[in-house]
């Protein structure tokens, strides 16, 4: 059974958790640009950090057989500084070019700030001008419901965003159900404290289908696990889902997202 991690930070991993991600059948892993544990104090830190996905992380990777995508953005928690963000975007395209570069990703919102809202607007308008996916990051806890209808105004009252071409992440029961009937993508991570657990992820599967639905880990700075895609696909079988529909989720969905982008190698079993 094959597995891909649509989300997951692998500047925050060891090499050993390659290998365990190899040994649990992981083909394919996606890196969004994302927070560095600290605010960085310059454009040219998120010069080197994209270097280093689109670079460094393939190849250490690619010792385990997983394939490494990144996506390039200007990340919400540090969005909040307009002057700074403005500097990021304007390298972004370069970047764009990268063989394992996926799209504009992980932006979003993190306390739904003017700042944040307007830095999400220039990454959605780069996005469109250079035909790339979107991914999103929508806010923690208290702020994510309110994060995630801000965001979804602004992408349906734009005649230029194709739904089936953006993925929100980071959802969960009160907010999946919005996403998915406006058309867009929904992905579910898998995170100890401020997420969700693999039983939640399961029961949101049973009550709503697998459509437009991923599952990540995240494995980022905080406590996560790459492992808990794992124990999430061991829950639903545990359940008596059949392994056909275990594999649809954990691999053919992810094809079908991740492929509209030509640079994403694998291929769902089925279109």
């Amino acid at each position: 059974m094959r597995i891909i991690e649509p989300h997951i930070h692998m500047i925050a991993r060891t090499t050993a958790d390659y290998e365990r991600m190899a040994l649990m059948h992981t083909v394919a892993c996606c890196e969004p640009a994302f927070w560095a544990g600290y605010d960085r104090t310059s454009a040219m830190a998120f010069h080197d950090y994209f270097t280093h996905i689109t670079t460094f992380e393939p190849k250490r990777a690619a010792q385990y057989l997983i394939q490494h995508y990144a996506w390039i953005c200007m990340n919400p928690k540090e969005a909040d500084n307009l002057a700074l963000s403005q500097e990021v975007i304007a390298f972004i395209p370069e970047f764009l070019r990268a063989p394992n570069v996926l799209g504009i990703g992980e932006i979003g919102l993190n306390k739904c700030t003017p700042n944040e809202i307007t830095v999400f607007e220039l990454q959605v308008d780069l996005a469109v001008k250079h035909n790339q996916l979107i991914w999103i990051h929508t806010p923690h806890l208290d702020d994510k419901l309110k994060g995630t209808k801000i965001m979804l105004d602004i992408l349906k009252a734009r005649r230029d965003i194709e739904p089936g071409r953006v993925c929100f992440d980071h959802t969960e029961e009160h907010t999946v159900g919005l996403i998915r009937e406006a058309g867009f993508w929904a992905a579910m991570t898998i995170y100890p404290i401020t997420k969700n657990s693999q039983a939640r992820v399961v029961d949101t599967v049973e009550r709503m289908g697998l459509e437009r639905l991923l599952v990540d880990a995240s494995g980022d700075w905080g406590p996560s696990d790459p492992g808990t895609l794992h124990n999430a696909v061991f829950e639903m079988r545990r359940r008596g889902h059949a392994d056909d529909v275990v594999e649809e989720l954990f691999y053919d969905n992810p094809c079908r997202f991740l492929g509209q982008c030509p640079k994403f190698r694998p291929q769902p079993r089925r279109p």
